[in-house]
């Protein structure tokens, strides 16, 4: 009767175990199109697993996808509900376009790509680049960064990722006057912030400052990496 009472533990522990293996977080990428669609691409990572992990993690890279093609005002309450009808409505604004201005010359497009950057137990993160002209001079190409607690799918602020702001501005400085050294004339360097855009890496703590956040267009976007070993006690998530 004991030895089989053990079994019965030892069984479950193993069960209990291939469960949680079963339900950890994994990401496919997947392409999104509607039809009659020849202007826009969309390819994103797409979260599995856990079914609130992962619905979380994916119901926030949807609505970045569709700010990202939205035309217009972003309060507008013709927001799209999903990427596959954004689609469909960006290729109307354009078919609206060359209605209004049959002899323009002018062609609309959009891409948008998202990528892994890093996973953790504690963390995953996720770079996601649009890329969208509608006539313009020059299309709008915009990167944003997207950090998940991996244990709720739940979205990390900025301010969640490091617990001692100033020491790591202290150590994040340099890098930056690095990455700026010859856009000294278009960047305001009498005061350092952070970007809007931080994330974890493989090689590190990616700082991203996208263009007209600190600087005009021509300058670009500014980005730089510094390493885990240099930052690590200012970090609020282990880096392995």
């Amino acid at each position: 009767m004991l030895y089989r009472k053990r079994l019965i533990l030892f069984c479950s522990f193993f069960i209990f175990i291939a469960c949680n293996e079963v339900q950890k977080t994994s990401f496919s990428e997947i392409n999104i199109s509607a039809e009659n669609n020849t202007i826009v691409e969309v390819n994103i990572p797409e979260a599995h697993g856990n079914e609130i992990i992962a619905d979380n993690i994916n119901s926030k890279i949807q609505d970045m996808v569709i700010e990202a093609l939205h035309i217009g005002n972003p309060n507008d309450d013709a927001v799209s509900k999903s990427i596959k009808e954004s689609i469909l409505s960006f290729n109307k604004e354009y078919n609206t376009f060359k209605s209004d201005f049959p002899e323009t010359e002018q062609q609309w497009d959009a891409q948008i790509d998202g990528e892994v950057i890093y996973e953790s137990p504690d963390i995953v993160s996720i770079a996601i680049t649009s890329y969208v002209n509608t006539g313009g001079a020059h299309g709008s190409l915009h990167i944003s960064f997207l950090n998940f607690d991996a244990e709720t799918g739940h979205v990390i602020s900025n301010k969640n990722l490091i617990n001692d702001v100033e020491a790591f501005k202290k150590v994040a400085k340099p890098y930056f006057s690095k990455a700026i050294a010859e856009k000294e004339d278009t960047v305001n360097t009498n005061s350092f912030n952070l970007p809007l855009n931080i994330a974890y890496s493989e090689e590190g703590l990616v700082l991203l400052y996208n263009t007209y956040e600190i600087a005009p267009y021509s300058t670009g976007i500014i980005e730089f990496v510094i390493p885990f070993d240099e930052i690590e006690p200012y970090l609020v998530f282990n880096s392995f």
